[in-house]
């Protein structure tokens, strides 16, 4: 059976206390690294083998074998700073020469924060502090083991400061719950930037086949609701891309549950609410998104995952 990792839960405040450790939200790619038999096996979050996406990640640390450790995959943009939007185009990308030279190019760094096998021995049940121990003992060559803070709340104002998407709050005697979500981890993110799922897409003006809009919602218990209408940040480079990812996603009526104004509704051609992608905007909390800009597509994430955030 495939190893699906631990989620977090949206945060309401950021814990204090000696029962808490803090670490840094890496805006980047989940991952669970298996190393067996000499080699490293990546998957994504959602079970996915994505180890041919990642060549510069695979090479097995020295001397370990039978370990399974938990992380992020990062690259940095211009600013230095770890972003999505800088390992999008890498995601989808299969042909070896193009991985190479991509991998060349937008050279990515695993962020290991968690280990949850070791030298035949499951780590699973053990509180995190004694898990910890184990990993910040190991030499993993290439891949990183970032720090834990105990001050939660200086830890997310300095991440804010420099432009980091967040923090992620653990509670110290937590154990390792593979594929479950729980209060035990929380997630605080500063951007204002969220996933939501396409229901259409509009053709540029005079065109027909021209990408240049997407019509997403936000899934909610009474199906799924209007956000907004997404142009900003579809290039043609991205319009090309998506044209090929909703090909085969058309139906005759709208997915989405309440009513799409008519002013976005006009030409658009509706989709099945399955496509997940990544939006940035002005603001937060309002029924319409704000300067909305497309950010990538999140082949890691399902619609059902956008009930409890990204």
């Amino acid at each position: 059976m495939t190893l699906l990792p631990m989620l977090a839960t949206v945060g309401s405040h950021v814990p204090t206390g000696e029962g808490w450790l803090h670490e840094v939200k890496w805006d980047g790619v989940r991952a669970l690294a298996t190393l067996a038999g000499g080699d490293v096996t990546l998957t994504s979050r959602n079970g996915n083998r994505i180890t041919g996406a990642w060549p510069e990640l695979v090479t097995p640390p020295d001397g370990h074998d039978d370990l399974v450790v938990d992380g992020e995959i990062i690259a940095l943009n211009e600013r230095g700073v770890p972003d999505f939007r800088v390992l999008a185009e890498r995601i989808h990308v299969r042909k070896a020469a193009q991985v190479a030279r991509l991998a060349e190019r937008v050279p990515a760094t695993f962020m290991v924060f968690d280990v949850l096998r070791y030298g035949g021995r499951d780590l699973t049940r053990l509180p995190l502090t004694e898990r910890r121990e184990v990993l910040e003992g190991l030499e993993l060559g290439r891949w990183q083991v970032p720090a834990t803070y105990d001050d939660g709340p200086m830890l997310h104002d300095a991440t804010k400061q420099q432009g980091l998407e967040g923090i992620v709050s653990k509670r110290s005697d937590s154990l390792y719950r593979p594929g479950e979500r729980t209060s035990h981890w929380l997630k605080f993110a500063h951007r204002h930037r969220a996933s939501y799922v396409v229901g259409g897409w509009r053709p540029q003006t005079g065109t027909s086949d021209r990408l240049a809009a997407l019509l997403v919602g936000e899934p909610t218990a009474e199906g799924l609701l209007y956000r907004g209408r997404v142009g900003s940040g579809i290039g043609a480079k991205q319009s090309r891309a998506l044209t090929e990812l909703v090909a085969s996603l058309g139906r005759a009526t709208s997915p989405f549950a309440d009513e799409v104004p008519k002013v976005d509704a006009a030409g658009t051609h509706w989709l099945d609410p399955v496509l997940v992608v990544d939006i940035e905007t002005h603001g937060h909390g309002y029924e319409r998104l704000r300067q909305p800009s497309f950010q990538g597509v999140r082949s890691d994430l399902s619609p059902d995952d956008l009930r409890w955030g990204p």
